[in-house]
């Protein structure tokens, strides 16, 4: 599988591609909001619902069946440090959104994880090449700690804008908070504007 390099698009935020009040890092620290939650392959549900022509439903098998593409992004954590060149695989958000077909009145997005986690974004930042449910990192499987089975990259936002160990994407016709958000972060989360607080 050819690998699409986006590390580019800072280029669309700012003239660096390490945002103001980052420091590279080869490593790649463990952050959660708690603990890492069980996962069964065999009972995994991925649900797409709320404001859509057909709200979908997938297996763990299922959903390794759709569409995947592998990227090369750089990660942005709230915390301060920034990790280039991280190789992703996994469905990009548009082909989800294909699938399932975007209601006209859908403005914003809210994904879920097994840990009870929710994080929202505008849906014109969910609708880009880059954002993946993404289930491989640098050629194996994504580590539980770090979100696996399943987790969201968005690199264009702060890495709480990816939802770890994620199970359920909704499109919304009003914006509503995630967990963090409702928690005094940013809702806009762009580390080329340092947007790491409300």
């Amino acid at each position: 599988m050819t690998t699409q390099d986006v590390t580019d698009l800072y280029e669309e935020f700012g003239s660096d591609r390490l945002p103001p009040g980052q420091r590279e890092t080869s490593k790649f620290p463990v952050l959660s909001k708690s603990g890492t939650p069980p996962f069964d392959p065999e009972t995994w549900e991925f649900t797409v619902t709320g404001a859509v022509d057909e709200p979908l439903s997938f297996t763990w098998e299922e959903f390794q069946d759709l569409p995947s593409v592998t990227q090369k992004q750089d990660f942005h954590c709230v915390t301060g440090w920034s990790k280039f060149d991280c190789e992703f695989t996994g469905v990009t958000f548009t082909t989800l959104a294909e699938l399932a077909g975007v209601d006209d009145d859908a403005c914003h997005v809210m994904f879920s994880g097994l840990d009870d986690y929710t994080t929202d974004l505008p849906l014109d930042q969910c609708m880009r090449e880059e954002v993946l449910f993404a289930w491989d990192f640098d050629g194996e499987p994504l580590p539980r700690d770090h979100g696996g089975p399943l987790r969201v990259v968005t690199p264009h936002r702060y890495a709480y804008k990816g939802a770890k160990w994620v199970d359920g994407v909704e499109f919304l016709t009003e914006p509503e908070r995630g967990y963090w958000e409702l928690r005094g972060y940013s809702d806009s989360a762009n580390p080329w504007n340092e947007e790491r607080y409300s």
